[in-house]
């Protein structure tokens, strides 16, 4: 009897073994699979998040009045290229020239254009009006060529006159230009604009880079036509012995 209820025990054990086994084995089964899909799916997300975005470089030279050098363009895109010429540099005084160098010609180019303006309104103000100079004396009582005027005007009138154009060249100089032994010789600071030298009294300076670049052909218009006046004035007077207006009849 106890034979055989230990026989039926046992059968019975060993009959709900393999049930057991199987579940256990095709649970352990789906437990491994699950992970592996989910690892595999989870790897492109994994591989997004680390993907680092691409950052826009900044411009290495910072715009100085709306102006960025552009080295594909004349003379960097400086302003200047006017119609009906456009860019107009037939000698090729421009060409293969490194941004210090292309600044420079601006720079001397619209400093000069600004003696010319002024020397052409001198010429003509100086030679028909009274000045002091001349003891404000009236056109009947002197005749005067501006040629003329530098040879015949006074030491002491001429000290302050020159010591005036030393010391605004000096405040230029301090301005746009690097100091001798802080680099090299006739170079012009990097945020340094050409001709830009903070002198805007009456704060006509345009606030957009489109109105600046309005306002710069213009005074680089009117400052080629002046030295091109100047220059003719001096020598119109020094052929002829005659005023710039006693030589068209007034």
């Amino acid at each position: 009897m106890k034979l055989v209820i230990f026989s039926a025990t046992i059968g019975a054990a060993c009959a709900f073994s393999p049930s057991v086994h199987k579940a256990s084995s095709t649970t352990a089964h789906r437990m491994s699979e699950a992970p592996t899909e989910e690892a595999v799916n989870a790897e492109p997300i994994a591989t997004e998040a680390a993907t680092p975005e691409v950052a826009v470089a900044a411009p290495t030279v910072a715009a100085i009045n709306g102006w960025v050098p552009d080295d594909t363009k004349p003379l960097y895109g400086l302003p200047g290229a006017i119609a009906p010429f456009g860019f107009f540099d037939p000698l090729g005084f421009s060409s293969n020239l490194e941004l210090q160098g292309a600044k420079r010609f601006r720079e001397a180019e619209i400093m000069h254009g600004r003696v010319a303006m002024m020397a052409t309104v001198g010429y003509l103000l100086g030679e028909n009006t009274p000045t002091i100079t001349y003891g404000m004396k009236t056109l009947a009582d002197h005749h005067v060529l501006a040629n003329n005027m530098i040879p015949e005007v006074p030491g002491t009138v001429l000290f302050p006159f020159f010591l005036a154009i030393n010391i605004a060249e000096a405040i230029r100089a301090s301005i746009g230009w690097v100091e001798p032994g802080l680099g090299p010789l006739f170079t012009l600071r990097e945020n340094y604009y050409p001709g830009d030298i903070r002198f805007d009294p009456f704060g006509l300076k345009p606030k957009t880079a489109e109105e600046f670049v309005d306002m710069q052909n213009k005074e680089l218009s009117n400052g080629r036509l002046a030295m091109l006046a100047a220059a003719g004035m001096c020598v119109q007077e020094q052929v002829t012995g005659k005023g710039v207006l006693e030589a068209i009849g007034f």
